[in-house]
C-alpha cells in the first residue's frame, strides 16, 4: 500500500490532479500494483482525506502535552512519537494534524509502524491538505533512516 502512496505523491503534484477513484485504480492496475493493494490504499486516502478536510475548519489550538496510550505506544513505538514531537515542535504539524497522523498509523495493520511508513503518512497528509514541507524538512521526511543516529530533543 505504501507504494502506491509513495507513487501517487510523486506523480501527482496535488491532490486534485488526482483522477476519479475509479479511474485512478485502473491507471495503478495498469502499472503494476496488485488490486487488494489499491483498494486498500484508495479507503486509506479516501479517510485520510476525509480527516484532513475537517483539519481545515477546525482552528483549535493546544498548547498542553500530548499522552501516549500504551496501544498508541505499542503501534507507534518510540521512533515515531519522537519524531512526530520533532514535526510538531519545528511546526510542520499542528496538534490537529498530529492526531490526523496518529489516527492513520492506527488504522495500519501493522505493529509497530515504521519510521519510514509513518514519514510517508506525514507526507501524504501534507499533500493531501496542499500543503508541501520546505526542503529541508522534505529531505529529512523522504531520507533514508538506516544510517542516521536517533533524534534527540532539547
Amino acid at each position: 500500500m505504501f507504494d502506491i502512496l509513495v507513487y501517487l505523491y510523486e506523480t501527482y503534484y496535488r491532490p486534485d490532479a488526482c483522477p476519479e477513484p475509479e479511474a485512478l485504480a485502473r491507471k495503478l492496475s495498469a502499472v503494476g500494483f496488485d488490486d487488494v493493494e489499491i483498494s486498500e490504499a484508495l479507503v486509506w486516502l479516501t479517510d485520510l482525506t476525509a480527516m484532513a478536510g475537517m483539519e481545515q475548519t477546525l482552528t483549535a489550538a493546544s498548547t498542553g502535552t500530548r499522552f501516549y496510550v500504551d496501544e498508541e505506544q505499542d503501534v507507534l513505538g518510540t521512533a515515531a512519537i519522537g519524531f512526530i514531537q520533532f514535526l510538531e515542535s519545528a511546526k510542520v504539524l499542528s496538534p490537529l494534524q498530529r492526531e490526523i497522523v496518529i489516527e492513520r498509523a492506527l488504522a495500519l495493520d501493522e505493529v509497530p509502524v515504521s519510521l519510514a511508513k509513518l514519514k510517508v503518512i506525514v507526507l501524504m497528509l501534507l499533500w493531501s491538505q496542499g500543503k508541501e514541507p520546505d526542503a529541508l524538512m522534505f529531505d529529512d521526511l523522504f531520507g533514508s533512516d538506516e544510517d542516521q543516529a536517533p533524534r534527540l530533543l532539547h
